[in-house]
């Protein structure tokens, strides 16, 4: 591999790692702005998403950029393909992240209006391990911790069916309320995408290493 090139995949590598750690401090903080309804949190990570978005662009341009310059094969353009896809799922679990943050102002706003509160908590903490496991298999290039992910969104989907009935069952008990129950029931479906981008950076992690191309297989859950 030339030199230039072989210092240009580094430059990428830092890029994504660097933007993965600041979408994982995001999801961190969905636990404490969901359990405390923070609003003030909530519109901080409303206001800073286009740090996000700045890096996640740059990534891109710096991928094809290479991809035109040096026409990589092999290895090294399973390396830029799978962090191209990477990247797009980085920045979409940040914006998950923020439409949670939307929805807990809204769920401020009518909080004292009905007790009903789903408990978010174990959920998030699945999906913070989802991402962090999933970037863990990146940096280590690491497979099997990869395939493991994979198999976590079977327990995140679950949560969420569980989240589906009981807020179901609570408009039909309280039909004054259905905008907040509502927007209680969009936190979970914005949880279980995370989950859903986390296992999609998981199985890029496996085409990187691998050669080979898990999505969708039965065989890991998918």
């Amino acid at each position: 591999m030339p030199v230039r090139l072989q210092k240009e995949l580094e430059k990428i590598k830092k890029q994504i790692l660097s933007l993965g750690a600041l979408v994982e401090e995001r999801v961190h903080a969905i636990d404490k702005i969901i359990q405390n309804i923070d609003i003030f949190d909530a519109n901080q990570i409303i206001k800073r998403d286009y740090e996000i978005d700045d890096m996640e662009i740059e990534v891109e341009e710096e991928c094809l950029k290479i991809l035109a310059l040096h026409q990589p094969v092999a290895a090294d353009l399973r390396f830029l393909v799978s962090t191209i896809k990477i990247n797009n799922d980085l920045e979409r679990i940040a914006d998950e992240s923020v439409n949670i943050a939307q929805r807990v102002i809204i769920i401020a706003k009518r909080k004292d209006d009905i007790e009903f509160k789903y408990d978010y908590k174990e959920m998030v903490q699945k999906v913070v391990n989802m991402l962090r496991t999933s970037l863990d298999s990146l940096v280590n290039l690491d497979a099997d911790a990869a395939y493991k992910v994979c198999l976590l969104d079977d327990e995140v989907d679950e949560i969420h069916r569980d989240a589906y009935d009981r807020i179901k069952a609570a408009m039909r008990e309280h039909p004054d309320h259905i905008g907040y129950l509502l927007n209680m029931f969009q936190i979970s479906r914005h949880l279980e995408r995370i989950g859903d981008h986390s296992t999609n950076i998981a199985e890029e992690v496996v085409y990187m290493i691998e050669g080979e191309i898990v999505r969708h297989s039965k065989e890991i859950g998918g």
